[in-house]
C-alpha cells in the first residue's frame, strides 16, 4: 500500500503492503493495510502488556483488566445505556479482547462506514476506563469461575504445569489468568495502578485492516487518540532472564478424566531469532497432517488419538513442544519414547528435502488461510506486534523459504536436548484407579 502524507503522523516504513505510522503527539504506532474485497474493517489495539509484565501478587492483572475494559469508560458505560457491547453489536460488529503472555488486544470487526465508532470507543477506554469497585467485585466472581473451569480441563492444566515447571524465574512461569490467590485478593486500587502503568498510546499499536481510505483512517485516529498524553514515566522493562536449565524436569498432573496425555517441551529462542522459523518447520514435519512423522508413528499405530507440535512465537525465549493425547490403555512412557526417538532421528539423520518442501507448502497454505478476512490478518499481525516487530508477520514466508534441511537438523540437535527438556504427563484417575495412579488397595472387613 502506498503511504500517505498526513500532517499529524510520521510515516515510518512499509512492508508486505502494510504501512507504519507514528502519531506525533503521543507516539501511538498505527499500521494500515487496505483490502476492498468486502465492506468491512477491523480496528485492533494491541497493548504491549501481558502476563509477562506481572509480578507476584499481581498475576492475572492483565486478564482482569481485559474484563473491566468492557464494564465501562467515560463515554461508554451502562449508566448512559451505551456499553461497548450494546453500541457495537446493534451494528452487527464482532467485538472482543484476548490476553496472552506478551500482549492484550481489543478489537472490532465492523461495517466500514462505522469505523469511526470503533476508533472512538478504543480511544475512550485507553485512558478513560472506570475500573469501579463494584465491577471489580462482580468480575472477580466471573474470573474465578473461568479459572476453575480451566483447572478442570486436563489439557489446559497440563500446559500450564509444563510452562510453570520449565520457567522458574521468568514471568512466563505465571498462567495468563493468574494464580487463584492473586485473583482472589486483587483490588481496584492495584488494578488502577497497573492500568496507569501500561495503558498508554506509546505502549500500544493500532491496526486498521480492510476496506477504508488511509487518509480518512489516519484523520479519525488523530481526532480520537491525538489528545491523549503519552505515559508520564518510562514503561517498565522486563529484565528477568531465565537461568540456563541444567537438567530434565518432570511434572505429573492427576485428576479425573478418561484419556491421558504427554507434553515434551524444550527451551527455544524468541520470535525474532531465525532458528524459531526452522523450529516451526520442524513442528510441521513432525506433527501436521497424515504424512507427518508422528502422525504415522502415533496415530496410525494406535498409540495416540491426537498429536500436534508447535514453536512459541514470543518476545522472550519460550518453548518448542510436542503434545500427544493417549489412546486407551497406552502408557505415557511409550508415547514419550516415540516422540524422543523421532526427535533424535531428526538430530542424527536430518529430514528429507521432500519433507521440507511439503512443510513449506503447508505453511504457505496456513498463511493464505490466515489472511482470509480483515480480522484474520489483524489477529496474526497482533502476535507479531506482541513479539516485538510487526514485520515478523509481513516477512514470515520469506523467512521460512530461507530455511534449509541442514537448519532443521541443526535446531533439533541444538535445542531438543535432555538438559533443556521439560516433560509433563496427564494421568487420569477414575473407576479402578486411585488419586495416586495406582489400583486401590483391597479393603478387609
Amino acid at each position: 500500500m502506498e503511504h500517505v502524507d498526513h500532517p499529524e503522523f510520521d510515516f515510518v516504513e512499509e512492508s508486505g503492503g502494510i504501512s507504519e505510522y507514528r502519531l506525533k503527539s503521543n507516539g501511538l504506532q498505527v499500521l494500515l493495510l487496505t483490502d476492498a474485497s468486502a465492506p468491512v474493517a477491523t480496528f485492533m489495539v494491541t497493548y504491549r502488556v501481558g502476563s509477562r509484565n506481572e509480578t507476584g501478587g499481581l498475576t492475572g492483572a492483565t486478564h482482569f483488566l481485559e474484563h473491566l475494559m468492557f464494564k465501562g469508560s467515560r463515554r461508554f458505560n451502562k449508566d448512559n445505556g451505551k456499553t461497548v457491547f450494546n453500541v457495537l453489536q446493534r451494528l452487527g460488529a464482532q467485538v472482543n479482547a484476548t490476553t496472552w503472555f506478551d500482549r492484550t488486544n481489543y478489537y472490532e470487526s465492523i461495517p466500514s462506514d462505522h469505523l469511526s465508532l470503533a476508533i472512538e470507543i478504543e480511544a475512550d477506554r485507553m485512558r478513560g476506563a472506570l475500573l469501579r469497585e463494584s465491577d471489580v467485585a462482580s468480575e472477580k466472581t466471573v474470573i474465578l469461575n473461568e479459572l476453575d473451569r480451566g483447572e478442570n480441563e486436563p489439557v489446559r492444566k497440563l500446559f500450564h504445569s509444563v510452562w510453570s515447571s520449565a520457567f522458574v524465574a521468568h514471568p512466563y512461569h505465571h498462567p495468563t489468568i493468574g494464580w487463584r490467590s492473586d485473583v482472589e485478593n486483587t483490588t481496584a486500587d492495584a488494578l488502577r495502578e497497573f492500568y496507569d502503568t501500561y495503558y498508554w498510546p506509546n505502549n500500544a499499536a493500532a491496526s486498521v485492516i480492510g476496506d477504508f481510505d488511509p487518509m480518512e483512517a489516519l484523520s479519525l485516529v488523530a481526532t480520537h487518540f491525538g489528545s491523549i498524553e503519552p505515559s508520564p514515566s518510562e514503561i517498565p522493562e522486563v529484565y528477568t532472564v531465565e537461568p540456563l536449565q541444567r537438567g530434565e524436569r518432570r511434572v505429573v498432573v492427576r485428576q479425573e478424566g478418561q484419556l491421558g496425555s504427554v507434553m515434551v517441551a524444550f527451551k527455544q529462542p524468541p520470535a525474532h531469532h531465525d532458528d524459531v522459523v526452522a523450529l516451526d518447520l520442524l513442528s510441521v514435519v513432525l506433527a501436521l497432517g497424515k504424512s507427518s512423522r508422528l502422525y504415522r508413528q502415533l496415530i496410525d499405530s494406535g498409540q495416540a488419538t491426537h498429536v500436534f507440535s508447535s514453536a512459541s512465537f514470543l518476545r522472550d525465549p519460550g518453548l518448542f513442544y510436542v503434545f500427544a493425547m493417549l489412546s486407551p490403555d497406552v502408557e505415557a512412557e511409550v508415547v514419550e519414547d516415540i516422540i524422543w526417538n523421532e526427535l533424535s532421528a531428526v538430530a542424527s539423520d536430518g529430514v528429507k528435502r521432500s519433507e521440507l518442501s511439503r512443510a513449506l507448502n503447508q505453511l504457505t497454505a496456513q498463511q493464505a488461510y490466515g489472511r482470509d478476512g480483515s480480522f484474520a490478518v489483524a489477529s496474526q499481525l497482533n502476535e507479531a506486534i506482541a513479539a516485538g516487530d510487526w514485520k515478523l508477520y509481513a516477512r514470515a514466508l520469506d523467512r521460512a523459504r530461507a530455511v534449509t534441511v541442514a537448519d532443521i537438523q541443526r535446531v533439533a540437535t541444538l535445542y531438543c536436548t535432555g538438559d533443556q527438556m521439560t516433560v509433563g504427563y496427564y494421568l487420569p484417575y477414575g473407576p479402578g484407579v486411585s488419586r495416586n495412579g495406582l489400583p486401590p488397595k483391597e479393603q478387609t472387613v
